[in-house]
């Protein structure tokens, strides 16, 4: 370091302060609005990419708040159909049970009926079985008391004598 400052020159001490300023004003005039240029549009770049993605989180947000939305009213109109897919099969449950109580009713109905049919049925032919038993006992019984004249004309009297009584 001595022997710089023993040695100093100032001519050349001049003429590198000069070349320095030189070198800094070409740098200014050629290079230096390039680089900031460079750099302004740079940093531009950079906080249009932030604004950007900003607005990409805002827009994220709001599709997940409408996703959300939909997904609940997704879920509510779920549950509704549910519900009215319920109900329907109650109903159809209940008027299948109604309709089969009616059927089992009118069978139950048409049985009593047949019932009541052949009841009627039975008892029209006992009766004329009964009819027939009676005629024929009466014939027998009345041939019996009819063999002799005596028991005929006593009949036909009693007969004659109920006939004025009433």
């Amino acid at each position: 370091m001595e022997k710089l400052i023993n040695e100093f020159s100032f001519g050349l001490f001049f003429w590198q302060i000069f070349l320095f300023i030189l070198l800094l004003i070409l740098l200014r005039r050629f290079a230096w609005k390039p680089i900031l240029n460079a750099v302004n549009d740079r940093e531009e770049g950079i906080k249009n990419a932030l604004a950007a993605a900003e607005e990409a989180k805002k827009e994220m947000q709001n599709v997940t708040a409408d996703s959300e939305k939909l997904l609940q009213q997704a879920r509510a109109e779920r549950e509704s159909m549910l519900k009215e897919a319920r109900q329907i099969k109650e109903k159809m449950i209940a008027d299948a049970k109604e309709q089969a109580q009616v059927e089992g009713d009118k069978m139950i109905r048409a049985a009593q009926q047949s019932i009541e049919g052949e009841k009627k049925a039975a008892i029209a032919d006992i009766k004329n079985q009964v009819a027939s038993l009676s005629v024929e006992i009466a014939e027998k019984v009345l041939r019996e008391q009819l063999d002799n004249k005596d028991r005929q004309l006593k009949l036909v009297d009693s007969l004659v004598d109920d006939i004025k009584l009433r």
